[in-house]
C-alpha cells in the first residue's frame, strides 16, 4: 500500500448482491489513490467472505469497530435507507470522510441533520448522485449549454422503476413500504430529478400527484403477498428558470413499451435520452439529437466531451463506472478542501426537493423548494 492512499472501509459489503460489490468494490479497485481496507456485515462470516473474496484486510460484524479504526480515512455506507442516519451519524462521529448512498437520509429532516453534522464535524461528505458522472448526462448539459436545442421550450420525461412493480425478492420488500424512504419517488425518482436539475436548472413551482395502483405484491422466493404503501404511479409537473415546462411521469415495475423517454424540445431543436429504465445514475443511455427539419439520430459522445468528464479513465464499464467518478472527485476534495464531488447538500437540495413533491401531492397545491445554503 502507498503511504498516501485513502483508506476506505465499506458498512454493508454483502460478498453475494447489493450496491457495494457491484459498484463500490470495482470502482475502488480501479482508482490507485484508495486502498478498501475495511468491510463489515451485521454476521461475521458474511464479513469474513467479503474479506476473502476481495482481499480487504480487516472484517468487522460492528460498524462501530469499522468506523473507530485508524486505518479507515472514508466510511462508505452501502445499506438499506432506514439505517443510513444512525451509521452515518457514527462515522461522522469518529471524524472520519463518508461516502453515503443515496437517499441521504429516510426524508428531509434526517438529511438536514446529517449535513449539519459533517459541517461541524469539518470532513468530506458525498452522497450517492452519481448519475450527475455520466458521459451523457454530461453531454446533454453541454449541448443544452451551447445552444443545440436553442431555448428550451419544454421537458417530458416517461420512466420506468423496474422495482415496484407486481413481484419482488423478500429482500427488497422494504421498498414496498413508504414509512422506509426507498420509494419510487425518492430512488429513482431523486436520482432522475437530480439529473434533470444538474442538466437544464432547479424547477420552480412544483405540482404532484400519486397514485398506489397496485395494492399488495408477491414475493418471488416465498409466494406470500404483502400490503403495498407506496405509491407506483407518480406524477411531477414544474417550470425551469427559463420558464419552459417540465412533465415527468414514473411508474412502478417495467412496460412492454417505453421505459424511458426524455424530450427536451427547443426553438432549434430535440434531444432524446433513452434507456432501459428510469435509473440513469446506472442504465445504459443512448442520447439522440437533431436541429431544424433533420430527423433524430444517435449522437455519439465526441473524444473531447469524454475526456472533460471523465475523471477516472480506468473505471470498469456497468454499474462501477459513474460511482468511479464519484470517488475520483473526492480524492481531489479531501487532497485541497474542494467540494467537486455532490456533497450533503446537493443532497439537501433534492431531498427538498423530494419534500416540495410530497407535499403537492398531499395538498394539491403548487409547492416550491430552496437549494441549500
Amino acid at each position: 500500500m502507498m503511504a498516501d492512499q485513502i483508506g476506505v472501509g465499506i458498512i454493508g459489503a454483502n460478498p453475494d448482491r447489493g450496491w457495494a460489490v457491484s459498484a463500490h468494490i470495482p470502482a475502488l479497485k480501479s482508482l490507485p489513490r484508495y486502498a478498501l481496507r475495511a468491510v463489515s456485515t451485521t454476521r461475521k462470516e458474511t464479513a469474513d467472505a467479503t474479506a476473502q473474496r476481495f482481499g480487504v484486510p480487516l472484517a468487522f460484524d460492528d460498524h462501530h469497530a469499522l468506523v473507530t479504526h485508524p486505518a479507515v480515512d472514508l466510511v462508505v455506507v452501502s445499506v438499506k435507507v432506514p439505517l443510513h442516519h444512525a451509521l452515518v451519524t457514527s462515522a461522522l462521529r469518529a471524524g472520519k470522510h463518508v461516502f453515503c448512498e443515496w437517499p441521504l437520509g429516510n426524508g428531509l429532516d434526517e438529511a438536514l441533520s446529517l449535513r449539519d453534522l459533517a459541517v461541524e464535524k469539518g470532513v468530506q461528505h458525498v452522497v450517492g448522485l452519481q448519475a450527475r458522472a455520466s458521459l451523457v448526462i454530461n453531454q446533454v448539459r453541454d449541448l443544452v449549454a451551447q445552444g443545440y436545442v436553442g431555448e428550451v421550450l419544454s421537458v417530458s420525461v416517461l420512466g420506468s422503476g423496474s422495482a415496484w412493480g407486481p413481484i419482488v425478492d423478500t429482500a427488497n420488500a422494504y421498498l414496498y413500504d413508504r414509512a422506509n424512504g426507498a420509494t419510487l419517488l425518492s430512488i429513482p425518482g431523486g436520482h432522475f430529478m437530480d439529473a434533470l436539475c444538474y442538466a437544464l436548472g432547479e424547477l420552480g413551482e412544483i405540482g404532484a400527484s400519486f397514485a398506489t395502483r397496485r395494492t399488495r405484491v408477491t414475493l418471488a422466493d416465498t409466494g406470500e403477498t404483502r400490503p403495498v404503501t407506496s405509491p407506483d404511479q407518480v406524477l411531477v409537473s414544474g417550470t425551469l428558470p427559463n420558464g419552459a415546462p417540465v412533465s415527468l411521469h414514473l411508474r412502478g415495475g417495467q412496460t412492454n413499451g417505453t421505459n424511458l423517454h426524455w424530450e427536451i424540445n427547443g426553438t432549434e431543436g430535440t434531444l432524446l435520452v433513452t434507456g432501459p429504465s428510469a435509473h440513469v445514475q446506472l442504465a445504459d443511455l443512448k442520447l439522440l439529437g437533431a436541429r431544424g427539419d433533420a430527423p433524430l439520430a444517435e449522437l455519439p459522445a465526441s473524444n473531447a466531451d469524454t475526456h472533460a468528464h471523465r475523471h477516472a479513465p480506468a473505471a470498469p464499464p456497468g454499474p462501477a463506472f459513474n460511482v468511479a467518478q464519484l470517488y475520483a472527485l473526492l480524492a481531489d476534495d479531501i487532497a485541497h478542501g474542494t467540494r467537486k464531488a455532490p456533497s450533503f447538500d446537493t443532497a439537501v437540495t433534492r431531498h427538498r426537493m423530494l419534500a416540495a413533491i410530497e407535499r403537492a401531492a398531499a395538498t394539491g397545491n403548487r409547492e416550491r423548494y430552496a437549494p441549500a445554503p
